[in-house]
């Protein structure tokens, strides 16, 4: 291990792959009780149309990467509110459209650009310091943010009526949600790629809940299952010399898998 993290890609590696499992599954709690599952998988789309154009324009993808992932989520927001329909409507536009928009933009390259496929797939040991640290700074606003509005975020997802009554603007703070998504989405993206990071936001938020009631118990087993799938999954990935965020993404789902077989909350059905 230590011979591994001599190497200073190595160290980036793995502090981003910590962090970005920590972040997605923190995030990834909030996600699947507010039932936005599917929200991870359009955001990512977005992020990624936004990072071809940016390759298009031979300019750095990440920012564009971060502006479609924040229009993204603000449209899907605005359009469940203004036109009163179902999350899943806009997300399934969202998605849709802007994965049309990233094969235009990579169909307009006069060249074929290697990293379409980092983006896709992930590419954890190309990450620079300033991947890093825009992670670092993600993950300390969405903790603050968490830590700040625990009690509206929470009233926001299970009791928007009481919300309102008690002026909390929940709305508000769905936006907010919306945007930290957005934002540990944009900066996951290099690490895990577009088609896996829903997974990392989901599977180890699944995974915790099935495990247990509580709240506070269901953030930190979700942390802990992100966490130990990033680390275990590079680390497999370096021995047996196979894509990183595939492997990151197979340990969570045995994760899960695991957590299905000893769930307290299946083995009380059967007893019913």
């Amino acid at each position: 291990m230590s011979s591994i993290l001599a190497y200073e890609f190595m160290k980036r590696a793995f502090i981003a792959s910590v962090l970005v499992g920590g972040i997605c599954s923190l995030i990834g709690v909030f996600v699947i009780l507010r039932g936005l599952s599917f929200m991870g998988a359009g955001i990512a789309h977005a992020s990624f149309a936004g990072a071809t154009l940016g390759m298009l324009l031979n300019l750095p993808p990440f920012p564009f990467s971060l502006v479609f992932a924040l229009l993204g989520a603000l449209f899907v927001g605005w359009a469940e509110k203004r036109g009163e329909l179902r999350s899943d409507i806009p997300v399934g536009i969202v998605f849709s459209s802007t994965m049309a928009l990233a094969i235009l933009f990579a169909g307009l390259m006069r060249r074929y650009d290697p990293r379409i496929l980092g983006y896709l797939f992930g590419s954890v040991l190309s990450v620079s310091w300033s991947d890093v640290i825009f992670l670092l700074v993600t993950g300390f606003l969405v903790i603050a943010f968490i830590s700040l509005f625990y009690k509206e975020i929470v009233f926001a997802i299970f009791d928007r009526e009481y919300a309102d009554i008690s002026r909390m603007r929940p709305d508000l703070f769905l936006h907010l949600l919306l945007i930290a998504i957005a934002l540990v989405i944009a900066g996951s993206l290099k690490t895990v790629g577009v088609i896996l990071v829903f997974a990392e936001i989901v599977t180890p938020a699944a995974a915790a809940y099935e495990l247990t009631h509580s709240m506070k118990a269901l953030i930190l087993l979700s942390v802990t299952f992100g966490i130990l799938s990033s680390v275990l999954g590079l680390l497999i990935s370096l021995f047996f010399d196979i894509p990183s965020g595939a492997s990151i993404v197979l340990v969570v789902t045995f994760i899960f898998f695991l957590s299905l077989i000893f769930s307290p909350k299946r083995r009380r059905l059967k007893e019913v």
